[in-house]
């Protein structure tokens, strides 16, 4: 930085870090002896577990849940436990259930039930249809109904053969007889007893066949008159013994219904239902008749079988679509967690069945979906999993919007088929719907989706680390035991809770605080349990700890394995030894999947004399990104503004990743390219065994990065693939030490002399430690000392200005006299 007298003493040189400040360890007698109470919960998370509780007392509509947090910070698990333990001290909700609407077969009708009611209307609905299938087929075999219905018969009868007596006894005062045949009626004269014969007939006067022909033609019209009445005379008779079938059933089922509707007298909708349930039992009795004429057929005995299991009794069904024996959990308000909210999951279903060919339904194929279950309570989605379903976001901003379950299917939306289906009545819907995803899939709703903001008012976001106090670190001891207890794990040691925490204050990147991140951890301590079960070991200890994490990182190490083999191998340039100008080892972070490693990398840099312009070379191909292009500007300002504030900048520099083939971004590197740039300035060779890290402001302050354990640790196993000096080391900028908890191995390697880690908070301090050469302070003349490496960087900037003057100045003989040119 640069200063403006010369007063000030000259800095420090930094100073190798200790044992404490590269890693901060747990001591193992600062836990608690024993395991505490198993801890059932979230630590940490007070922000989120406020936000929820909230928006589970709210009950105006809109407060719905978004939780927000990463993968593994125990936000889907933390979330259903609040939403449990609230559940459990509200009411539960009302029941639900669809039953055949008589008059519009297509258009379900739906009842609502208290808590407990549906399963007791099922079954009396089932009792009472079973009881029809008895006594129904019972009372028409019944000796009363018989002689009933035998009167009916033996009435149309008698009146039948009254009008064809009467037709007889016409013809007979007339000598006519009447004759059935098989085709029909026919009459005939007759003289005596006898028949008279046709040719007979032919020999009978002119006057005689007259007259007897008349006869006949006058009763052949009473006859017919007989004939046209016989089917009045059969309606009569069917219309006599429908009424006597509607008589007699009508007083059983009266006698069926009134039982159901005294035990359900409470529910108006039951009582209009079991009338019309009455009406079209009544109307097809003839049902229940041709059961039982079935199991009267059947080989062996049939038992009864229910409403909804028998096909042509399921129209007398119920279906329970919230309570009973569905999904939903009882004994307060619901919490359903869908794990896949495709459409029809969400809102519901009306399934099919192949009949004859042709697919059919009927109420009793209705399907609840997740907001069924969880009307009354509480819904829990993955916002990922519920976007990716075609339909499914629209479809449950469609019933919080309008309070109500209205089922459909895409298919009928989009005219995809044609099956006939229902329309079942809309169901009130009261929920609280919990959505869980990261944090950017919350921003991009609030931005691009304009309802999002008015159905989801309550953020619950999760922290991915907490503060490493004593109080924290003993009840992150105490969750690591109340998870071995509750999956049944071996105990641990003390020493072994230690290093956990310990793991987790590296998970989280942060010698001061710890991850909330307890998925991990918690596979590391599963993992560890089985090493220890390998052994026959009574606990799980440190050993078993360290080889977890060791394991862990050697299943995924095969990439960064390659690496640091190809740097041994000398096929990636990468010097840990000896002096170079213009060259510094920098470092970056590779990040694949869950694994991250650090890797050191060769930056070279080149001066000349030119107009000022700093070229990076990652950026003029496409190869660097936004950040790491923001890091070249800025070191380009520190330059111009602390060597050439009052006049032009005559250099012109370029800046490269040796052997980098894949994209360059981030800005962790600038220090490392402006180091680069002051030794060629300067020609002061930088030492290739430190490695360095750090970003760089415009007042040369080296700023805090992100990765530095995994650099820190990338550089070291380089250096103990080619052998260890003792002088090697890293620079890291001074305000990442809070953030160091190095791997043990490394902090040995710090501890016995092989390796270092040195702090650094300004540029000055670390070319002076990468060069040997003071860096040089601004005297209160304006000029820095002699011999000083910011003396030697404006000095050369010096020399190129004047180059560029004498460049730019008019040559003899150039033409510009109106002399003859050279050529």
């Amino acid at each position: 930085m640069n200063k403006a007298a010369g007063g000030s003493a000259r800095p420090q040189a930094p100073q190798p870090l200790g044992r404490e400040q590269l890693r901060s360890q747990t001591p193992p007698d600062s836990l608690p002896k024993a395991p505490g109470e198993a801890l059932h919960g979230l630590i940490g998370q007070e922000r989120a577990i406020r936000a929820i509780r909230l928006a589970t007392e709210m009950r105006p509509e809109g407060f719905n849940v978004f939780v927000c947090g990463e993968s593994g910070s125990g936000r889907h698990s933390g979330t259903l436990e609040i939403l449990r333990e609230r559940a459990t001290r509200e009411t539960p909700p009302d029941e639900w259930v669809y039953v055949n609407n008589f008059k519009a077969p297509d258009k379900p009708q739906a009842i609502r039930l208290p808590g407990g009611m549906a399963a007791r209307f099922r079954d009396a609905m089932g009792e009472m249809v079973a009881d029809l299938s008895a006594a129904i087929p019972t009372l028409f075999e019944s000796d009363e109904y018989k002689a009933r219905r035998g009167a009916i018969d033996q009435e149309a009868e008698d009146a039948q053969e009254a009008d064809f007596e009467a037709v007889t006894k016409a013809a007979q005062a007339k000598s006519i007889v009447l004759m059935r045949t098989p085709v029909g009626f026919a009459f005939a004269p007759r003289k005596g007893d006898e028949i008279i014969k046709p040719d007979e007939f032919e020999k009978l006067p002119e006057a005689e066949k007259e007259r007897i022909q008349d006869d006949i033609d006058t009763l052949q019209e009473q006859l017919k008159g007989v004939l046209s009445s016989l089917p009045r005379l059969e309606k009569k008779r069917r219309d006599q013994v429908r009424q006597l079938n509607q008589d007699m059933a009508s007083g059983v089922v009266r006698v069926e219904i009134d039982d159901v509707r005294s035990e359900f007298k409470a529910f108006p909708e039951i009582s209009a239902f079991l009338d019309a349930l009455g009406e079209d039992v009544v109307a097809n009795f003839e049902i229940f008749l041709e059961k039982a004429a079935e199991a009267q057929d059947a080989a062996v005995p049939v038992s009864p079988q229910k409403a909804d299991e028998d096909p042509k009794l399921r129209r007398y069904g119920v279906n329970i679509v919230v309570g009973g024996n569905s999904d939903g959990e009882t004994g307060g308000a619901p919490v359903v967690n869908e794990p896949n909210p495709t459409f029809q999951n969400l809102i519901g279903r009306v399934e099919h069945i192949s009949q004859m060919g042709a697919l059919v339904t009927d109420f009793m194929l209705i399907k609840p979906g997740a907001l069924h279950k969880a009307n009354g309570g509480y819904l829990v989605l993955n916002a990922r999993d519920l976007l990716m379903q075609p339909g499914s976001w629209d479809a449950l901003k469609r019933a919080l919007r309008s309070g109500e379950i209205r089922m459909g299917s895409l298919a009928e939306q989009y005219s995809l088929v044609s099956t006939v289906s229902l329309e079942p009545d809309a169901i009130p819907l009261k929920v609280k719907v919990v959505l869980i995803g990261d944090r950017m899939l919350y921003y991009m709703l609030h931005a691009l989706d304009p309802d999002f903001g008015e159905l989801f008012k309550v953020q619950a976001d999760f922290d991915e680390a907490f503060d490493r106090t004593p109080k924290a670190t003993a009840a992150y001891a105490n969750l690591i035991d109340s998870l071995a207890a509750r999956e049944s794990m071996k105990p641990l040691a003390r020493a072994a809770v230690a290093r956990l925490i310990d793991e987790a204050a590296r998970q989280a990147e942060d010698a001061e605080k710890l991850s909330l991140r307890v998925g991990v951890i918690g596979d590391i301590l599963r993992e560890a349990d089985h090493w220890a079960g390998s052994e026959d070991a009574g606990e799980i200890g440190v050993a078993h700890i360290e080889r977890a994490i060791a394991e862990r990182q050697r299943r995924s190490g095969r990439i960064r394995e390659r690496a640091i083999e190809a740097i041994a191998r000398g096929i990636m340039l990468v010097d840990v030894d000896g002096e170079k100008t213009g060259q510094v080892n920098g470092l970056s972070v590779l990040q694949l999947g869950e694994t991250s490693f650090g890797k050191p990398s060769r930056i070279t840099a080149r001066v000349r004399v030119g107009a000022g312009k700093v070229i990076d070379i990652e950026r003029e191909v496409e190869l660097g990104g936004p950040l790491h292009s923001k890091g070249v500007l800025i070191l380009s300002g520190f330059l111009a503004a602390r060597y050439a504030p009052d006049k032009p900048m005559s250099l012109s520099a370029s800046l490269v990743f040796e052997q980098s083939y894949g994209g360059v971004d981030g800005d962790s590197a600038s220090s490392a390219e402006l180091y680069a740039l002051l030794s060629a300035l300067a020609e002061a060779p930088i030492r290739q065994d430190l490695a360095v890290t750090g970003s760089v402001n415009q007042f040369g302050e080296v700023q805090a990065i992100g990765g530095v354990n995994e650099k820190i640790e990338g550089f070291f196993d380089v250096c103990m693939a080619r052998g260890l000096t003792g002088r090697q080391g890293v620079l890291i900028p001074k305000s990442n030490i809070k953030h160091l908890m190095l791997r043990p191995d490394v902090v040995e390697a710090c501890c016995n002399g092989e390796f270092a880690v040195y702090p650094v908070s300004s540029i000055d301090e670390g070319i002076a430690l990468l060069t040997g050469v003071p860096a040089g302070e601004l005297q209160a003349d304006r000029r820095f000392p002699p011999d000083s490496i910011n003396a030697r960087v404006e000095a050369r900037l010096e020399a190129f200005a004047s180059s560029r003057r004498a460049f730019a100045r008019p040559q003899p003989g150039n033409g510009t006299d109106g002399g003859a040119g050279n050529t």
